[in-house]
């Protein structure tokens, strides 16, 4: 199997920049038993969920990982937080005309001092030189990470809207985008209607933006991140399918938490890294459906998705996606996806 059979071609223009002006707002395109993919509002999950479903969030929060600043010399530098690993150190990545040595004394906003530590393959790791609580140092002088291909970046907007309303735990360096467009309205409709909510917390790494640099998936290492599935989601699972109920992912996020914490088909409680690779040929066995965005063109995600719902109604459904003119990526429309019956 190779990164190429999950290529697709994609019109710059319906690469989303800016989010709706209402998170539920969205399209959703619905693969499900039908023979063909149905378009319809994301609002419609009111009609599409069942009482006793069970929809299982990432509360992961996104903190303000992208800084500027310069080196002691007088060189800038741009970092990216990829990892908080204690009370004033990350682990980043780097742009700097010259590649900064260990040792390297940096100037971070609004004048933090940090230092450069050593570095680890890609990444640096980078302590900074101040009392004060690194989350506060990131929220005065972080800006949010948004991805490579959104060019039409508003700080005060994408503070709010590149966060999902459920946020809570702050470690993530991408929001679990599937989530952006549930809104307080929806959640509270879809709760009156006997929907049930779960959460896990996997904070996503800047690697979910990274190409594959091989051609053959079989040889991909897929990049760690840290997750955390409680027992009592594990509870809420057990009980909603015992009652013949459905588990539903939001996200992809969602799958590889889930999945990375099952143990002979059972999900169990699990706080750890995970470097999970899920691509057809997988059977994924801890969700009955899932809540996804349109992903990138031969991304691990849309390998994922494939694996979930198979690879070529995956892409015929992208097909028709690109025809009737959804947003694809970050800020993108959602789908809303029953694997077939033979998958």
């Amino acid at each position: 199997m190779k990164k190429s059979d999950f290529r697709f071609e994609l019109p710059t223009e319906l690469i989303a920049q800016s989010p709706l002006p209402e998170r539920s707002a969205s399209r959703l395109l619905v693969l499900d038993t039908a023979a063909h993919p149905v378009d319809r509002q994301f609002r419609d999950l009111l009609t599409l969920l069942q009482p006793g479903d069970l929809l299982v969030f990432n509360d992961t929060r996104v903190i303000p990982a992208r800084l500027f600043g310069r080196k002691s010399s007088g060189g800038e530098v741009e970092v990216l937080i990829e990892r908080v690993l204690g009370s004033h150190e990350v682990r980043a990545q780097m742009r700097a005309s010259k590649t900064p040595k260990e040792g390297t004394r940096l100037e971070l906003g609004d004048g933090v001092p940090a230092t450069v530590l050593g570095r680890e393959g890609e990444f640096f790791r980078i302590r900074f030189d101040t009392p004060e609580p690194l989350e506060s140092v990131l929220h005065r002088i972080g800006q949010m990470p948004l991805p490579p291909y959104i060019k039409d970046v508003d700080h005060q907007r994408d503070t709010t809207r590149y966060q999902t309303v459920f946020a809570r735990e702050p470690g993530a360096v991408a929001a679990p985008t599937a989530g952006l467009h549930f809104d307080a309205p929806l959640l509270d409709e879809l709760s009156a209607c006997g929907v049930q909510f779960g959460h896990v917390t996997l904070h996503v790494g800047a690697g979910t933006f990274q190409p594959m640099r091989v051609d053959s998936v079989h040889e991909h290492t897929m990049h760690s991140e840290w997750l955390n599935v409680g027992a009592l989601l594990c509870e809420q699972m057990r009980a909603t399918r015992a009652a013949g109920h459905r588990v539903i992912a939001v996200g992809t996020t969602v799958v590889r938490a889930l999945e990375s914490a099952s143990r002979d088909g059972v999900v169990q409680p699990f706080a750890g890294e995970t470097q999970i690779f899920i691509f057809p040929g997988y059977r994924i066995r801890s969700v009955d459906a899932l809540i996804t965005n349109f992903h990138l063109p031969e991304s691990t995600l849309l390998m994922l998705v494939s694996a979930f719902a198979g690879r070529e109604r995956v892409l015929a459904a992208y097909a028709h996606a690109v025809a009737q003119r959804y947003r694809f990526f970050s800020y993108s429309d959602a789908m809303f996806i029953v694997p077939a019956k033979d998958s």
